[in-house]
């Protein structure tokens, strides 16, 4: 080989070696590049100082020691807290916290090639968040706070306080959006429901038969909201709403249960109105379909119960909710038709620390014909595999203590008039067609 050509040869593997250290540093996945902006979209909301995570992810230094954890939580779908089965039923949801796949392989690759940190100059700008008891709502028109404390003892039986308090309201009104802050004692709260006393009810909560469909607008009258560990707050789509009269006053029916420290809980609920005048055309309805009876057996991992409820007029189905106990293992929703034909909604897995409320998007809310019966599946875990479970050895039947069982799920929906359900159906359907030919 002469020397121009050694010359040559070599310049040739240098160009090489160039290229594909270009190439392997182009394709590393880093914190400050790729992972950074994936955690800010997705976590941060609760991995940051003084919320409800039990560690921070705004750096690299706070991230790098929970990097294996980061991934086995990602793959098992069980961070962000979204638990909506991938495969099954509607997909599209207004408020989807869920990692994409290419964001979950982004976070495994990262931690398989050793998790750098990368250049600090590709760190994304901090994202500013706005403080954890900021309402999600905008300023609420109407704020109502429990006068004092309730203290929940460190051992103790569940407790179920009823609290009725006086908001001044004087005039009726159309309600947009609701939301229940806890400001003290989040972990010891398993559940709120608030509703509404109308003037001259000396009843807590109306005197109300829950799920009685004839009886919608004497409902309405009566159930305000409910709130559940990590759900987020009620806002209804633009047209639709929840009345609420003149010298009405709101009942706090609170599930506290001890989490062995003495605490202090309180919280604060939000009313924002539509504006003065403004008519919506669809009243929405929230209310349980749940199973009437459990027993689930020492050991049994897959203990089914069925909760039914039929629509008496064509619906449009606005959110779904799982609720359960320590023991939910998962919960689905279907619609059996009037044809005899059957659809699966939604399933989700069902973790006792994030009551989810999954709100479907507009144009994929399901609508459904009257005559349409709702049927929720819920299933139960008593096994020493079920993490949340205190004791596997014991017979478990309905009740409302943390450590006795429920199964439901919380919907929410309004009627429709014949039209606007035909021209509802119509304008989707050519929209699916128009999406195929494509």
């Amino acid at each position: 080989m002469t020397r121009k050509t050694t010359l040559v040869f070599l310049m040739s593997i240098a160009a090489v070696t160039f290229i594909s250290t270009a190439a392997v540093a182009q394709d590393q996945v880093t914190f400050t590049k790729n992972v950074a902006p994936i955690l800010q979209d997705h976590c941060q909301v609760c991995h940051r100082p003084d919320t409800i995570a039990p560690m921070s992810l705004m750096t690299y230094e706070q991230s790098r020691p929970w990097a294996k954890s980061i991934k086995a939580k990602v793959l098992s779908r069980e961070m962000p807290p979204w638990f909506i089965e991938k495969n099954v039923g509607v997909q599209h949801f207004n408020n989807d916290l869920s990692l994409t796949d290419e964001e979950i392989a982004t976070i495994a690759k990262w931690v398989d090639s050793g998790a750098p940190q990368g250049n600090p100059a590709d760190m994304p700008k901090p994202r500013q968040f706005p403080d954890e008891h900021a309402w999600q709502i905008g300023q609420p028109d109407v704020i109502v706070n429990l006068s004092k404390d309730l203290i929940v003892k460190a051992k103790g039986p569940d407790m179920w306080p009823d609290i009725t308090i006086d908001p001044g309201l004087t005039e009726n009104r159309f309600i947009q959006a609701i939301q229940i802050i806890p400001t003290k004692g989040y972990p010891n709260i398993h559940h709120i429901r608030t509703s509404m006393v109308k003037p001259g009810d000396t009843s807590n909560h109306g005197g109300a038969v829950d799920g009685n469909v004839e009886l919608e607008m004497t409902q309405q009258g009566v159930f305000l909201n409910e709130y559940a560990i990590g759900k987020g707050p009620d806002v209804f789509s633009e047209g639709a709403g929840r009345y609420i009269t003149a010298g009405t006053k709101i009942n706090f029916e609170l599930h506290l249960h001890s989490t062995g420290t003495e605490t202090p809980v309180n919280v604060v609920l939000g009313l924002k109105f539509y504006p003065k005048g403004y008519l919506p055309r669809h009243t929405v309805t929230s209310l349980t379909v749940g199973a009437s009876g459990i027993d689930i057996r020492p050991g049994e991992a897959n203990v089914r119960s069925d909760g039914y409820l039929a629509l008496i007029k064509p619906t449009r189905l606005l959110s779904f909710q799982p609720h359960m106990h320590t023991r939910g293992k998962a919960e689905c929703l279907e619609a059996i038709y009037p044809t005899g034909k059957t659809e699966t909604l939604s399933c989700a897995k069902f973790n006792f620390n994030w009551m989810t409320n999954y709100v479907y998007a507009d144009d994929a809310a399901p609508l459904l014909p009257a005559g349409t019966i709702l049927h929720s599946i819920m299933w139960h875990d008593n096994t020493p595999g079920n993490r949340f479970n205190s004791d596997p050895d014991a017979q478990i039947t309905s009740g409302l203590r943390t450590v006795d069982e429920m199964g439901s799920a919380w919907i929410s929906y309004y009627y429709m008039s014949d039209e606007d359900f035909k021209a509802e159906t119509a304008a989707r359907k050519a929209k699916q067609t128009l999406t195929s030919q494509r």
